[in-house]
C-alpha cells in the first residue's frame, strides 16, 4: 500500500510541470491568461511576468532598458523563486529573451520552446534579423522617440481578428524599448546550451518576417517543428488549442 502511494505521488508530481511564460514586443503578461489559467487548471505552476518597460511597467524610463535587462528579468525571476526544471516559453521577441536565459542558467531548465518566435544567434539582435525594409522602419520609427522606443504595431497586425479581442489586446499594448531590439545577444556556449528545442509556427496568417525562422527550424534536426492553423498571437486566438500543445511538449 506505501509503495502504491509512494507511485501515485510520484506520478503525479512527474505530471504537474513549472512553465514560464515570456511574452513578446508590446506585450505584457497579460496577453497568457487564458492559457496559464487553462495550465493550472491542469495542475501546472505558471509564471506570466512582464518585461522591464513593458504594461505595468510601461512608466519605467526606456532610456536603459535593452535586452541584457530583460534576459536578467527571467533569470532573477527564476532564481529568485527557486524554480527548477522549468519549461521556459518564449513568443516573439520573447524568443530572444530566452535564448538568452538558457545561455546563463540551463540547470535550471527543462526545454526551451519557442512559440512563432525570433531566432537570434550569437552576435545578432531582434532588430539585425529581420527584413532589411522592416528593420529601416522600426529605426525611422524610433527616430520619433529619439531612439528610446518603438511604436505599438495595432492588434490585427498579430493576427487578432475577433473585435472584442482586438480591443482588449490594443488597450494593453505599450511602447517597446528599443534597445532591446538593437542590442546584439551574446551567448556564451552554443544556442539552446544542449536544452531540447521546440519551435511552433502560427500559419494564419504567418507573419512575412517569422517565415524564414519556421523553416529553419522545420529543416533542422536539432529542433522539434510544430504549427498551429491561426495568426501570431495564437495565446488569444486559440488559448486551449495552445495550452494542450504546451503541455503535450512539456511532457
Amino acid at each position: 500500500m506505501l509503495l502504491l502511494l509512494s507511485c501515485i505521488v510520484r506520478l503525479s508530481a512527474q505530471s504537474k510541470k513549472v512553465f514560464v511564460l515570456v511574452h513578446g514586443a508590446w506585450h505584457g503578461g497579460w496577453c497568457w491568461q487564458q492559457v496559464s489559467a487553462k495550465l493550472r487548471e491542469a495542475g501546472n505552476i505558471v509564471y506570466t511576468p512582464s518585461l522591464s518597460g513593458l504594461a505595468e511597467h510601461q512608466y519605467q524610463p526606456h532610456d536603459n532598458i535593452d535586452l541584457n535587462t530583460h534576459i536578467n528579468d527571467i533569470v532573477q525571476l527564476i532564481t529568485m523563486e527557486d524554480l527548477h526544471d522549468v519549461v521556459l516559453v518564449g513568443h516573439s521577441y520573447g524568443g530572444v529573451v530566452i535564448t538568452g536565459v538558457a545561455d546563463r542558467i540551463p540547470e535550471r531548465l527543462s526545454k526551451l520552446i519557442y512559440l512563432d518566435a525570433v531566432i537570434a544567434e550569437n552576435g545578432e539582435s531582434a532588430l539585425s534579423v529581420q527584413p532589411d525594409t522592416v528593420r529601416k522602419n522600426f529605426i525611422e520609427q524610433a527616430a520619433q522617440y529619439q531612439m528610446r522606443s518603438i511604436p505599438i504595431l495595432p492588434a490585427g497586425f498579430f493576427g487578432v481578428s475577433n473585435p472584442k479581442d482586438e480591443k482588449w489586446v490594443n488597450d494593453r499594448l505599450t511602447l517597446q524599448p528599443y534597445k532591446t531590439f538593437a542590442q546584439p545577444l551574446v551567448l556564451q556556449h552554443s544556442f539552446g546550451n544542449h536544452l531540447p528545442l521546440s519551435y511552433i509556427a502560427c500559419t494564419n496568417p504567418q507573419i512575412k518576417g517569422l517565415r524564414k525562422f519556421a523553416e529553419k527550424t522545420r529543416q533542422s534536426p536539432s529542433w522539434k517543428y510544430y504549427e498551429l492553423e491561426t495568426g501570431h498571437d495564437a495565446m488569444i486566438t486559440v488559448p486551449k488549442e495552445l495550452a494542450a500543445m504546451l503541455m503535450k511538449l512539456s511532457k
